[in-house]
């Protein structure tokens, strides 16, 4: 099973958003789980080499650069989320599965 990591600014929204996105990927049949962490604990998270795809929030964007760094060093893929990819709703959730699956 795949994980991707949502890295947010206090790590709330972004829990809402993982558990959305990993519904829709397992009704679709795709094993892929989401898991949230704030901004301040991102690098922390990447270090620790748990995940296949690190993702940040709008909100967060700001500590891109940092964290790219930080997935470089894991030879892992990081990328910004779209804020309309960044919504709780099935239109925002779908854009943010074509996000994943970039």
């Amino acid at each position: 099973m795949k994980k991707a990591l949502i890295i947010c600014a206090r790590g709330m929204s972004s829990s809402v958003i993982a558990k959305k996105t990993t519904e829709f990927f397992q009704k679709k049949g795709v094993e892929i789980e989401f898991d949230a962490t704030s901004a301040t604990q991102g690098a922390a998270e990447i270090a620790k080499d748990q995940y296949d795809l690190y993702l940040v929030s709008p909100q967060t964007k700001m500590y891109f650069a940092n964290l790219e760094k930080a997935a470089i060093k894991q030879n892992k893929p990081i990328v910004n989320i779209p804020p309309q990819a960044y919504v709780p709703i099935p239109m925002g959730i779908e854009k943010m599965a074509k996000v994943v699956n970039e």
